[in-house]
């Protein structure tokens, strides 16, 4: 390849090549871009998960705040991992994971990587196209789509409202992630700080609608059944894929500080605030998801609502998109199909809008994100053992292009996680309701250096 087909194919962005510190991006904007990512639907709903939203069964709030606890502090620490790898390196996901993947080898964990970045990127299209949806009603009265016709009929029909929602945004979505992490940038720094105040206000609100702390823990006391082990699965689960992704953000960071203060800003900060407004919201007034109950408050109250939630998934979407790119490029690379990053979000973009418009979120969004979310965490694996055990934390930076074309170590380690995680999750439950991704992980991490020295020589 040409020194200027590489300049077009790159984009500015380091798709195929590391960052050098020379673009690396000023810590506070990095820092807003996780608390932007970090604020996504999810944190509610698990909030609501943990207060037993529904009838089904919940937690009691100490343990939930256990859950949450433990839950993302096991984030934290595997992000945080992750996070220093990409800024020591600056290397993207796909390149780092060459040197425990293999250079062809690592398109299998990139391919995962694509799917569930495009499933999320379609969902967060959907959950926006909901909200205005419930905002405006149907006063064109026309249908769209129907999921009962497929079989699916407890999900609401999609309205032209609706549809066009989902179409629009996705499109802006598209947008601002083909021009790349300025941009992202750009979006999260005046957005995050307004999103998290307007959380905290309207739980309190909720709250107080409830009848304040006292009536709020009156009305917990009959929440059980779910147990600390589940719980903290469920909060665990919800985020894993993004503590992945994180390496794609953190190759832009100038230093470890950096790294930390962004895996607190999404992990003790945002992820938290969400998983606690919604179990209040779920327990006080029976919704998890704040912007649902603002909209039945006041004309003010739902606009700013929607107005937030929008700009809150933007930040989210953003990121989703971006990283997307950065999984399915090198992967068409390695088979001699060079597409620039930018088209690459274009085609994602459009797929994902479509996919959006159509329902994929309310029909596939549960069951799509468990599948797939049992397989991203032991992917992990390989890169943790492999940089921290193996390497000691050095890798040698010039050689990202010259690995062999398969590491069967990290291809085999993975495999076995994935398929073990995916066995606890549906057929063989761990003791103690343990969580069977993080313990398919902790699995992949421990056999690597194992199957590093079959396949090695040198450790021989």
């Amino acid at each position: 390849m040409s020194d200027k087909e590489n300049v077009v194919l790159e984009d500015g962005e380091r798709m195929l090549s590391p960052v050098p510190m020379s673009e690396r991006r000023p810590t506070f904007n990095q820092i807003m871009v996780w608390v932007g990512f970090g604020y996504v639907v999810t944190g509610l709903f698990i909030g609501g998960v943990l207060a037993g939203f529904g009838g089904k069964p919940g937690v009691s709030p100490q343990t939930a705040l256990w859950a949450i606890i433990l839950g993302m502090g096991s984030l934290s620490i595997i992000t945080a991992l992750l996070g220093i790898m990409a800024q020591k390196t600056g290397m993207s996901l796909a390149l780092v994971s060459r040197y425990s993947y293999g250079m062809k080898g690592a398109n299998l964990p990139m391919i995962i990587m694509a799917l569930l970045t495009l499933g999320w990127f379609a969902s967060i299209t959907g959950m926006v196209g909901q909200i205005w949806g419930s905002f405006i009603g149907n006063p064109s009265g026309v249908i769209v789509f129907d999921p009962a016709n497929f079989g699916y009929k407890d999900i609401t029909p999609i309205t032209l409202e609706v549809f066009l929602a989902c179409f629009i945004f996705g499109i802006i979505f598209t947008i601002t992630a083909y021009v790349g992490i300025k941009a992202i940038e750009a979006i999260a720094i005046p957005i995050s700080p307004v999103i998290l105040i307007i959380a905290v206000y309207v739980g309190y609100e909720m709250l107080a609608e409830g009848g304040g702390a006292a009536a709020f823990l009156e009305k917990t006391k009959n929440i059980q059944g779910l147990g600390l082990g589940n719980a903290i699965t469920a909060v665990v689960g919800s985020w894993i894929a993004g503590a992945v992704m994180g390496v794609d953000l953190f190759r832009f960071n100038k230093s470890v500080k950096a790294v930390i203060a962004g895996v607190v800003a999404c992990f003790i900060l945002t992820n938290p605030l969400l998983n606690i407004v919604g179990y209040i919201g779920a327990v006080s007034v029976g919704q998890f998801n704040y912007v649902e109950w603002m909209l039945t408050k006041s004309a003010l109250l739902a606009i700013i609502g929607v107005i937030a939630w929008t700009a809150s998934l933007w930040t989210t979407n953003n990121a989703e998109l971006y990283c997307n790119s950065l999984y399915t490029g090198p992967v068409l690379s390695s088979i001699n199909l060079n597409i620039n990053r930018k088209k690459l979000v274009l085609i994602a973009g459009v797929v994902g809008t479509v996919l959006g418009s159509f329902a994929f979120y309310q029909m596939f969004f549960a069951s799509f994100i468990t599948i797939l979310g049992t397989f991203a965490p032991p992917l992990a694996g390989p890169l943790i053992a492999d940089y921290y055990i193996i390497k000691k934390g050095k890798y040698d930076i010039a050689k990202f292009n010259s690995e062999p074309d398969y590491h069967m170590a990290g291809v085999i380690s993975f495999v076995i996680g994935a398929l073990l995680g995916f066995i606890f999750q549906y057929y063989l439950p761990l003791p103690f309701d343990l969580p069977s991704g993080l313990v398919a992980l902790v699995i992949t991490i421990v056999i690597y250096p194992i199957f590093y020295k079959i396949f090695n020589k040198e450790m021989r």
